[in-house]
């Protein structure tokens, strides 16, 4: 790469669940030149940017770790659910090149128009939302593949009810967060007013597999309702159980008095 134009870094990190935008944009508008866009901030600083979304995601373009660390200190203060474990990626990118393509972790783009910018942060943004929800997706697979296990060796899962009914409320969290969240992995709102910047974000989002990585993720979220159900299965069928035993003790208590009241 010339001197004229050296190869930049680009960092993409998955923060929390959801960020307060308007108050971040609130906070930053006196010091920093910000716009707000359907949901994100887009945070230009001298051939830097920095692009916020809603969901969580944020995308830096040249900027130093230094500032990276500053501004999600802010972020995080502002964030709903922030993450235990940060999603992140990385990649090289220059400038005014002859076209926009994308090989080998290293962005090429055509100019340094900051909506440009912002359509290929639109579709990193997503991928790392995505890695969060897979990560999360494959950790509680992980955690109760031992559920499964037990069913068909012992017939019966051995957990106590307080502890089936925890494990079917972490399901639920789980497959609740991505599902309500399922629709940040479509293609954004944001082009329906600028078609014309559609095919960046393609660009990224065909070459980071956003439609079969979702694929894929909708058998883990199905794994985890087969999960949910068959905890929920076992918790009926103990409580049926347990009816039946009080009945029985009914009837054996009553069966006694009568003989007792005959003798």
């Amino acid at each position: 790469m010339s001197a004229n134009n050296p190869i930049k870094k680009c960092a993409v990190y998955c923060l929390a669940l959801r960020l307060d935008i308007n108050e971040l944009a609130k906070l930053l508008s006196d010091s920093t030149l910000i716009r707000i866009i359907k949901g994100a901030l887009l945070i230009e600083d001298n051939h830097s940017w920095s692009v916020v979304f809603d969901y969580g995601a944020v995308v830096h373009w040249n900027v130093s770790a230094e500032q990276q660390v500053k501004l999600h200190q802010l972020l995080l203060n502002h964030a709903e659910n922030p993450l235990s474990v940060i999603e992140e990626d990385h990649f090289t990118f220059a400038l005014n090149c002859p076209g926009t393509r994308i090989i080998e972790d290293h962005i090429e783009i055509e100019s340094s128009d900051p909506i440009l910018i912002f359509a290929l942060s639109q579709g990193m943004a997503q991928s790392i939302k995505l890695a969060s929800f897979e990560t999360n997706a494959i950790t509680t697979i992980i955690n109760t593949n031992y559920i499964p296990k037990s069913l068909a060796e012992n017939g019966r899962i051995k957990l106590s009810r307080h502890n089936i009914a925890k494990i079917r409320g972490q399901l639920f969290l789980t497959k609740s967060d991505i599902i309500l969240n399922y629709d940040l992995l479509d293609t954004p709102d944001f082009f329906w007013e600028y078609p014309e910047y559609e095919a960046f974000y393609s660009i990224t989002a065909k070459y980071l597999e956003i439609a079969p990585r979702t694929q894929v993720l909708s058998k883990k979220l199905e794994t985890i309702h087969e999960l949910f159900e068959m905890l929920a299965d076992e918790q009926k069928h103990r409580h049926s159980s347990i009816l039946e035993w009080i009945i029985i003790w009914l009837i054996a208590v009553e069966i006694g008095m009568t003989i007792y009241d005959k003798i």
